[in-house]
């Protein structure tokens, strides 16, 4: 019998034979909006949120637009390059298979999305945080019928989570009059409601096996361009910005209750605000000439909405805070992700990759 046995191992290290199972890597999931999408609603031809047309991505890649709702990285990009983690495709790729969720796991986010199901209804088409648990689900039977049930409970155990919404269910739900929303709830018990619901999807996650996972907290959303130029000074919306604040301290206390209560996990709760609302406050300090306008606009015809072939970009991307009227650009996403990459003292998944790159911006006057 142990002759037996010996051949049989000799056999398979001879032939490569794994004799465990899928050796699988450490990916990630991200689940969020339009700050973390990397190409979802590029494949959902009926919404209204986009970033399908130039000039989105122009300092990424081959500068052609990819789906990422900026002039370069996101935040969840920077991190993971710093992580030596793969970046997740889009769950709607079209080359997505069994393989590369294997080697890069996935990204289900979705502009326009949010954690409740109702929020960003008037962008027709997105993926609420609910959806994308939903899609995540499906993605587990996938890889469970690749590799067993062991390895497949295995591997989504090891990957590091993100979840990274909220924004929209304030700026594109509760704060516009034609939500209902808006007049069920009050600043309160809005943000309570938000909490309950979260509480509940990151209880689903866990059951499905996020063990390691970080939330990110809100920006002051009061600040960003559309905010301002709704105002009647220009000045950041103190309500909203109050409400964002709100929200953090929510769901720090939520993440520290969860980490408790459930079982084998790493929950954290990513809280950048002061340090973006530093860089808005004083653009200089961080080398910035401009926190308060978009780099990509119609010049004088604000708000502008979305970025498109017609717009004017500014002389210097890397000089502006906010790539259009709701997005920072790629050197503020680099400086949010450092700081909570500081903050959090976040440990290499492997030593193998090194972070990618911030890419060359050129100044730019003619597009």
């Amino acid at each position: 019998m142990k002759f037996h046995l010996s051949l049989f191992v000799i056999i398979g290290i001879i032939f490569g034979i794994k004799l465990e199972g899928c050796q699988c890597k450490v990916v990630q999931f991200i689940f969020g909006d339009s700050l973390s999408d990397v190409g979802n609603n590029k494949y959902l031809s009926k919404s209204l949120a986009q970033a399908s047309l130039p000039w989105y991505g122009i300092d990424f890649g081959n500068g052609l637009p990819n789906g990422r709702f900026s002039n370069g990285r996101t935040v969840a990009d920077i991190i993971g390059d710093n992580m030596g983690l793969s970046r997740p495709p889009a769950f709607l790729d079209p080359s997505l298979t069994e393989d590369v969720i294997l080697e890069n796991g996935v990204n289900y986010a979705s502009g326009g999305g949010g954690i409740l199901n109702e929020t960003g209804s008037y962008f027709i088409q997105r993926f609420s945080l609910y959806k994308q648990i939903e899609l995540f689900q499906g993605t587990q039977e996938l890889i469970r019928s690749r590799v067993g049930k062991d390895e497949a409970e295995k591997f989504f155990q090891e990957a590091r989570y993100v979840v990274a919404l909220g924004s929209n269910d304030f700026i594109n739900n509760y704060l516009m009059p034609v939500y209902s929303d808006s007049w069920t709830y009050n600043d309160e018990t809005f943000v309570n409601y938000l909490m309950e619901t979260l509480r509940e999807q990151l209880k689903l996650l866990h059951g499905l096996g996020a063990r390691q996972l970080m939330v990110f907290g809100l920006g002051p959303m009061g600040c960003i361009p559309l905010q301002r130029v709704l105002s009647t000074s220009g000045d950041c919306q103190d309500r909203t910005n109050k409400l964002a604040i709100r929200f953090n301290q929510a769901g720090s206390k939520l993440i520290d209750e969860l980490q408790k209560q459930l079982p084998n996990s790493s929950y954290r709760f990513g809280d950048a605000y002061d340090v973006v609302n530093d860089v808005i406050s004083n653009p200089n300090k961080f080398g910035f000439q401009n926190s308060d306008s978009p780099c990509c606009s119609f010049g004088n015809i604000r708000p502008a909405l979305t970025c498109i072939p017609a717009s004017k970009l500014c002389k210097d991307r890397s000089k502006y805070v906010f790539w259009d009227e709701y997005h920072p650009s790629d050197r503020a996403n680099e400086l949010i992700a450092n700081e909570l990459i500081k903050k959090f003292g976040f440990m290499r998944a492997d030593q193998t990759n090194p972070p990618s790159p911030s890419p060359a911006i050129a100044p730019s006057s003619n597009h």
